[in-house]
């Protein structure tokens, strides 16, 4: 079980990145479901998102994932199911502001590693595929929805109603308005 309070020496050791306690805990993050070593160089999360785990096993017991930046206890998650989980959380959270960056961030790896694995597996970049998700949103939003072209932009990651307009006219030859006529 996972130790729900954190000491304040272990939150120091997450925060400094201190690979002197890598062997005495691991740290799970919820938001991501991944864990880590305290050495880990990845964005310091929230500390009421971290549970504290005497051993990978235990983390792994309660449906952690290993991070693959640290690879804690020298365990590594398999690309497929990496990607996988990417997908998921992309396919919740399309809405906001996703770069190549943040994806890597959130899910502990490199950007360049990223780009290319989830290329090999998906047979696309992570871009095209949230731009596939945001445009499929986009229709179903037209299409049952009265929400104002405004609204639907902005529901599927568009701040700029104009650049949305743009874009859906790009990938679907005629404007969100034309579309949901016909």
């Amino acid at each position: 079980m996972a130790d729900m309070t954190i000491k304040n020496e272990y939150w120091i050791a997450i925060v400094m990145n201190d690979a002197s306690y890598d062997d005495l805990f691991f740290y799970g993050v919820t938001s991501t479901g991944i864990f880590c070593r305290p050495s880990c160089k990845s964005r310091v999360p929230n500390k009421e998102n971290v549970r504290i785990f005497k051993n990978a096993e235990l983390a792994i017991a309660e449906a952690f994932r290993p991070c693959k930046r640290c690879k804690p206890d020298g365990l590594q998650l398999p690309d497929e199911e990496w990607i996988s989980h990417i997908v998921e959380w992309i396919d919740t959270h399309f809405q906001e502001p996703l770069t190549l960056e943040i994806l890597a961030e959130m899910s502990h790896g490199s950007p360049y590693h990223l780009q290319r694995t989830f290329k090999k597996m998906k047979g696309m970049t992570p871009n095209e595929y949230i731009q596939g998700v945001r445009l499929a949103k986009a229709v179903e939003y037209l299409k049952n929805t009265d929400m104002s072209v405004t609204e639907i932009g902005s529901s599927v990651g568009f701040s700029n109603t104009a650049y949305f307009i743009t874009w859906f006219k790009q990938r679907m030859k005629r404007t969100p308005a034309n579309f949901r006529k016909r």
